[in-house]
């Protein structure tokens, strides 16, 4: 009886790797984001004029379609929200002026500060044979226990809950708050408290504006008050990107030079430049990537 040939295995396709090599190299895989695409179905072209928006998830879609008056009410309030370069220069303690203002805008339309706690309760049930069956796969008896984890939801805040929508403001605080806020908001949406979360902090584009403040005005320490490591969407959509924000749908709205009234009157009246200061030196940081 003859024997069968005996093939040897083929060797890899190392084409196949070259090729897969080269198309990483020329950036032409497919890539994933959670970042959606056109707004102006959802939003007023006057309010994508007016600020930096950026949604996550469908969270403008949704917000459209199930949270219609909270979202008008947002997209109201923010129009009428103005910014004075008084209040950006003038220290606010625990609490901004500009995060006051926005109380005012939104408190009387019934968006309150939230908090939420709660325990985790687990039941574990065991099926136990029947003692007083001596016949194999008779009834089982089932055996319950439940056990308790405390604080297991401890104390999340969001500064502006309404219905379903949940609404929160970083105008200048450390970077690594939004660490805190969009662990707030996912854990909200997590327990079926909110469909949505809309976070407002400063735009890319106000760099020109602190620039011309750290050159022409006298704070101390400028930079490290209102630098890179400081609350802006920069680090905020690093963050969105990463999916720090879980699942939970994410609006993102950046707060322009168009919101400030007098940013030329001040000009006007600080001529005298003290120091160059760039506006790339308030969003970017040496090592940042690494930080990061």
């Amino acid at each position: 009886m003859a024997s069968k040939a005996r093939t040897r295995p083929e060797a890899p396709d190392e084409a196949v790797g070259v090729s897969l090599e080269a198309a990483i190299k020329e950036d032409s895989y497919i890539k994933l984001s959670a970042r959606d695409g056109i707004l102006s179905n959802t939003l007023p072209k006057e309010f994508l004029d007016r600020f930096e928006v950026h949604s996550y998830r469908n969270a403008s879609n949704i917000l459209a379609s199930a949270n219609a008056k909270e979202l008008s009410e947002l997209v109201e309030s923010l129009m009428e929200f103005r910014i004075t370069m008084n209040e950006i220069i003038t220290p606010g303690g625990n609490k901004s002026i500009i995060a006051k203002n926005m109380d005012t805008l939104l408190v009387p339309k019934g968006w309150y500060e939230s908090r939420i706690t709660g325990d985790l309760i687990v039941k574990k049930t065991t099926n136990l044979p029947d003692a007083t069956k001596r016949k194999k796969g008779e009834k089982k008896v089932p055996d319950e226990k439940l056990y308790k984890v405390e604080n297991y939801i401890d104390g999340h805040k969001i500064d502006f809950v309404k219905n379903r929508v949940a609404f929160d403001m970083e105008w200048n605080s450390k970077d690594q708050t939004f660490d805190r806020d969009l662990y707030a908001v996912r854990t909200f949406y997590e327990c079926g408290i909110v469909d949505a979360g809309v976070l407002l902090t400063r735009s890319a584009s106000l760099g020109k504006v602190f620039a011309e403040i750290g050159s022409r005005g006298d704070i101390k320490d400028f930079k490290s008050k209102y630098g890179a490591s400081t609350t802006w969407m920069g680090k905020l959509l690093y963050r969105l990107d990463a999916g720090r924000g879980g699942g939970c749908p994410v609006l993102a709205i950046g707060i322009t030079p168009a919101v400030i009234e007098d940013f030329e009157d001040w000009k006007s009246a600080h001529p005298e430049i003290k120091r160059e200061m760039a506006a790339d030196e308030l969003i970017k940081e040496s090592g940042e990537e690494e930080d990061e």
